[in-house]
């Protein structure tokens, strides 16, 4: 069985994990808000997806998870519907917003936001609540938001040609990328390596951040910023400058994936270069 044990942790305190999250909401938001009708369509990175349908997305599963907090039996309930179509869910979620024009996907998005907000700042963070894998404690759903809002927010990024400010969402994501090493195998039909990995990443602010023994033969190295585009498969590895040494960790960042369920095309090599 994979194991594999983490240096500095991310905090738990669901106070941060919100307030990490309220940051990279702002973030997207400032992106979005200037936008026009035609600018709510540009396409992005992701095949068949706008702007609108990435912020319709990021609505539809806030209220997802919200539910599955305040009221994990019905959550079940819709989840089994979801499950006679999975390959569907996440465009059912993007075909729910497609009717209203963007500001009105904006207001949902808010709405949906504030109400998961909500919820997440007073549950107990160890509290386990449902998803659509297996049950994950309520910081960790809270970390999967801030990931996902990150990701989909790239795509934005992409579609629009602008940058962004990093907030500290960019950890979150690098940490949930570390946790998903054993899903990203499973994900692709493989068996799971037992060797470690040592992941080494150098942070916006030039601090160093490590998951995993410091012995490792098989080690990850590089700018935060990289592997988070690797694990959010919003980057091919090859347009990165992280160093992979050992063919555990050479194996992985290719069919790396920080999120549940197939892994999707993913971005090409060269694309963004």
């Amino acid at each position: 069985m994979f194991l594999i044990t983490y240096g500095d942790p991310v905090p738990v305190s669901m106070a941060q994990l919100c307030a990490d999250l309220t940051a990279e909401t702002a973030v997207l938001e400032s992106l979005v808000e200037p936008l026009d009708a035609d600018g709510w369509l540009t396409p992005t990175p992701a095949e068949g997806w706008t702007v609108l349908d990435q912020v319709g997305h990021l609505a539809y599963f806030d209220e997802a998870a919200t539910l599955a907090a305040t009221d994990p039996d019905r959550f079940r309930a819709e989840r089994e519907v979801a499950f006679a179509d999975p390959a569907g869910i996440t465009e059912t979620a993007a075909a729910r917003y497609r009717a209203l024009a963007g500001e009105e996907v904006l207001k949902e998005f808010r709405s949906a936001r504030a109400a998961l907000l909500d919820v997440f700042r007073t549950i107990d963070p160890a509290r386990r609540v449902p998803w659509y894998g297996p049950d994950m404690a309520a910081a960790s759903s809270a970390t999967a938001r801030i990931m996902e809002t990150w990701a989909h927010g790239q795509d934005v990024v992409d579609a629009l040609g602008v940058t962004r400010p990093q907030t500290g969402a960019l950890r979150h994501v690098a940490h949930i990328g570390v946790r998903a090493f054993p899903n990203s195998f499973l994900a692709n039909g493989l068996d799971v390596p037992e060797a470690a990995v040592l992941v080494e990443l150098v942070g916006p602010d030039g601090d160093t951040w490590t998951w995993g023994p410091p012995d490792a033969a098989d080690v990850v190295r590089g700018p935060a910023l990289d592997f988070c585009l690797v694990v959010t498969r919003r980057r091919h590895v090859d347009d990165t400058t992280l160093t992979i040494t050992g063919p555990v960790a050479q194996s992985w960042m290719p069919i790396a994936q920080a999120f549940a369920g197939p892994p999707g095309t993913g971005r090409k090599p060269g694309q963004f270069s």
